[in-house]
Protein backbone atom coordinates (compact mmCIF):
# COMPACT_ATOMS: atom_id res chain seq x y z
CA UNK A 1 0.00 0.00 0.00
CA UNK A 2 0.93 3.31 -1.14
CA UNK A 3 1.05 6.14 0.65
CA UNK A 4 -0.08 10.17 -0.41
CA UNK A 5 3.01 12.26 -0.80
CA UNK A 6 2.18 16.33 0.40
CA UNK A 7 3.37 18.73 -2.35
CA UNK A 8 4.76 21.67 -0.81
CA UNK A 9 1.78 23.94 -2.13
CA UNK A 10 -1.12 21.72 -0.39
CA UNK A 11 -2.12 22.68 2.79
CA UNK A 12 -1.80 20.10 5.75
CA UNK A 13 -4.89 19.05 7.69
CA UNK A 14 -3.41 21.09 10.89
CA UNK A 15 -2.58 23.96 8.45
CA UNK A 16 -6.45 24.19 7.23
CA UNK A 17 -7.54 23.14 11.02
CA UNK A 18 -5.35 26.85 11.88
CA UNK A 19 -7.15 28.86 9.28
CA UNK A 20 -10.30 27.98 10.28
CA UNK A 21 -10.11 29.71 14.02
CA UNK A 22 -8.32 32.97 12.74
CA UNK A 23 -10.69 35.96 11.90
CA UNK A 24 -10.66 38.43 9.63
CA UNK A 25 -7.75 40.75 11.16
CA UNK A 26 -5.80 37.77 11.56
CA UNK A 27 -6.08 37.01 14.75
CA UNK A 28 -8.19 34.47 16.89
CA UNK A 29 -11.54 35.16 18.01
CA UNK A 30 -12.86 33.64 21.43
CA UNK A 31 -15.41 34.77 23.70
CA UNK A 32 -14.93 35.98 27.07
CA UNK A 33 -18.91 35.69 28.17
CA UNK A 34 -19.09 33.63 31.40
CA UNK A 35 -20.70 30.10 30.72
CA UNK A 36 -23.21 30.60 33.55
CA UNK A 37 -25.45 33.76 34.05
CA UNK A 38 -24.12 35.36 37.33
CA UNK A 39 -28.19 35.53 38.61
CA UNK A 40 -28.19 31.58 38.34
CA UNK A 41 -24.83 31.43 40.57
CA UNK A 42 -25.85 33.66 43.15
CA UNK A 43 -29.17 31.47 43.36
CA UNK A 44 -27.32 28.10 43.47
CA UNK A 45 -24.59 29.86 46.34
CA UNK A 46 -27.96 31.31 48.16
CA UNK A 47 -29.91 28.06 48.29
CA UNK A 48 -26.35 26.31 49.19
CA UNK A 49 -25.86 28.78 52.51
CA UNK A 50 -29.50 28.36 53.20
CA UNK A 51 -29.07 24.19 53.26
CA UNK A 52 -26.32 24.71 55.55
CA UNK A 53 -27.41 27.01 58.43
CA UNK A 54 -30.80 26.57 57.87
CA UNK A 55 -30.84 22.85 59.62
CA UNK A 56 -27.87 23.58 61.68
CA UNK A 57 -29.18 26.30 62.53
CA UNK A 58 -33.19 24.77 63.79
CA UNK A 59 -31.53 21.98 65.32
CA UNK A 60 -29.78 23.98 67.57
CA UNK A 61 -32.41 26.48 68.28
CA UNK A 62 -34.63 23.85 69.37
CA UNK A 63 -33.06 21.18 70.85
CA UNK A 64 -33.26 22.90 74.30
CA UNK A 65 -35.33 25.94 73.88
CA UNK A 66 -38.53 23.86 72.04
CA UNK A 67 -38.28 20.56 72.57
CA UNK A 68 -36.62 19.89 76.11
CA UNK A 69 -33.68 18.07 75.16
CA UNK A 70 -35.26 15.74 72.79
CA UNK A 71 -32.68 15.66 70.41
CA UNK A 72 -35.40 12.74 68.05
CA UNK A 73 -37.86 15.82 67.51
CA UNK A 74 -34.99 18.63 67.06
CA UNK A 75 -33.65 16.25 64.18
CA UNK A 76 -36.89 15.75 62.72
CA UNK A 77 -37.67 19.53 62.82
CA UNK A 78 -33.78 20.02 61.02
CA UNK A 79 -34.66 17.43 58.31
CA UNK A 80 -37.42 19.24 57.16
CA UNK A 81 -35.95 22.53 56.69
CA UNK A 82 -33.69 20.82 54.65
CA UNK A 83 -36.39 19.70 52.46
CA UNK A 84 -38.40 22.80 52.57
CA UNK A 85 -34.79 24.27 51.52
CA UNK A 86 -34.69 21.67 48.61
CA UNK A 87 -38.28 22.37 47.41
CA UNK A 88 -37.93 26.15 47.25
CA UNK A 89 -35.34 25.67 45.32
CA UNK A 90 -37.26 23.52 42.74
CA UNK A 91 -39.75 25.72 42.64
CA UNK A 92 -37.10 28.87 41.83
CA UNK A 93 -35.74 26.68 39.31
CA UNK A 94 -38.83 25.86 37.43
CA UNK A 95 -39.75 29.33 37.53
CA UNK A 96 -36.68 30.63 35.98
CA UNK A 97 -37.53 27.82 33.58
CA UNK A 98 -41.03 28.78 32.31
CA UNK A 99 -39.47 32.54 32.02
CA UNK A 100 -36.80 31.70 29.69
CA UNK A 101 -39.26 29.55 27.68
CA UNK A 102 -41.49 32.34 27.60
CA UNK A 103 -39.30 35.02 27.05
CA UNK A 104 -37.89 32.38 23.62
CA UNK A 105 -41.36 32.46 22.62
CA UNK A 106 -41.98 36.00 23.12
CA UNK A 107 -38.79 36.38 20.53
CA UNK A 108 -40.10 33.93 18.43
CA UNK A 109 -43.74 35.50 18.05
CA UNK A 110 -41.92 39.24 17.21
CA UNK A 111 -40.02 37.86 14.26
CA UNK A 112 -42.62 36.21 12.45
Amino acid sequence: MATRRIISTEKTILDKDDDDHVGSAGQQSSSTAPAVPMDVIVKLLAFTLAMVVLPIGSYFLTVNTVFGGNSTYAGGLAAIMANVVLVGYVIVAMNEDQSDQAGAKKKGNKKE
